[in-house]
């Protein structure tokens, strides 16, 4: 008997936003105090090698325990996921999900991120690993998507998986609506699975993010080249440095670049005025205990099945089902308001 045919090629939807989308973000971000840009404007083709290499960093444990995590468990995780079409969120590389291809056989694999240039070369490696599984990427920001595209391969039941802690990157209330837009875009009868880094000591922390070799430092700086180059800035990169903090209070790690003197620079068509040692915020990444984090997804209206974490308890993947329609409505904050942004 003859087996799965192999596939060609894998297919690319650009959705990416436009340059007014984008400036209008980035203008939004330089109003508010402390400044703070979207995170996912880090990651232009440069910006993605850039944090490919942070991954490899000694520092940086997440990427190499998530990963073996997932081999280690990707038999338990294809089993509790069930059927479906597999939808990554900002899947960069597309590097950890290959175990749960293996064990899951999805219907589809879809990859959603925002470098079109990375991803059209992660479709094209996961497709050569993976000849028999349909592969679609989309181009987009995914934290603005309305809705999946329509595609014959996004017809049946839709799982989600959210790697790499990324949640931490939007504030809690971001989160939440971030959660719920995933919700909308996966449907009925969906489940996703979430990554999640955990407190832990400081010192590990802060390191994670100033890796020695400078890789972390790079990889911020070279949005003050994106947005010269995308949004006629004249930043000069030489008078910021960088700096990554953690930040208590809020269970975060903050990321900044912080003006080195007194200066103006012009981006979007505007003057900007820097004290000097003021910061401008690349990104933020709030770590979340278990309780924290299955708190968060009900608010959001998810509902916590399952966890796996690994031997140290650092990191956990938390499996989650969304909430029927007459229970997630008793889930709905009373009264915060909810925004978003990475």
């Amino acid at each position: 008997m003859a087996g799965p045919l192999a596939l060609s090629a894998p297919q690319l939807i650009d959705l990416h936003p436009p340059a007014a989308d984008m400036r209008r973000l980035v203008v939004a971000g330089m109003e508010r105090q402390p400044r703070q840009l979207p995170a996912w404007l880090l990651y232009d083709d440069e910006g993605s090698r850039l944090f490919d290499a942070i991954c490899q960093q000694p520092e940086y444990g997440l990427t190499r325990i998530e990963t073996a995590l997932l081999q280690e468990r990707a038999a338990e995780l294809a089993e509790a996921l069930g059927p479906g079409a597999l939808v990554e969120f900002g899947a960069g590389s597309a590097r950890k999900v290959s175990p749960l291809l293996q064990a899951l056989h999805p219907s589809a694999y879809v990859a959603l991120d925002i470098s079109a240039g990375h991803l059209h070369q992660a479709c094209q490696a996961l497709q050569q690993r993976h000849p028999t599984t349909p592969v679609l990427g989309i181009c987009c920001d995914y934290s603005q998507l309305e809705q999946l595209p329509a595609h014959p391969w996004l017809e049946r039941r839709r799982l989600g998986f959210y790697p790499g802690s990324s949640i931490g990157n939007f504030s809690p209330d971001e989160a939440v609506t971030l959660l719920r837009q995933f919700r909308k875009l996966l449907g009925p009868g969906s489940r996703l699975l979430i990554g999640i880094d955990q407190p832990k000591a400081i010192e590990r922390l802060e390191a994670a993010y100033n890796d020695r070799a400078g890789w972390s430092e790079a990889f911020a700086l070279n949005l003050l080249n994106r947005l010269n180059r995308d949004l006629d800035g004249d930043f000069r990169p030489e008078t910021f440095r960088y700096r990554a903090w953690w930040e208590p209070e809020a269970s975060r790690i903050a990321m900044a670049l912080v003006s080195r003197e007194a200066q103006t620079v012009t981006l979007a068509g505007r003057p900007w005025t820097f004290a000097a040692g003021e910061p401008l915020i690349s990104e933020y990444s709030v770590k979340y205990t278990p309780g924290a984090f299955a708190q968060l997804a009900q608010r959001a209206g998810w509902r916590s099945l399952q966890r796996w974490s690994d031997a140290s308890d650092d990191l956990s993947l938390h499996l989650l089902e969304p909430v029927d329609r007459g229970s997630a409505a008793t889930l709905e904050p009373d009264s915060e308001q909810q925004h978003s942004d990475r």
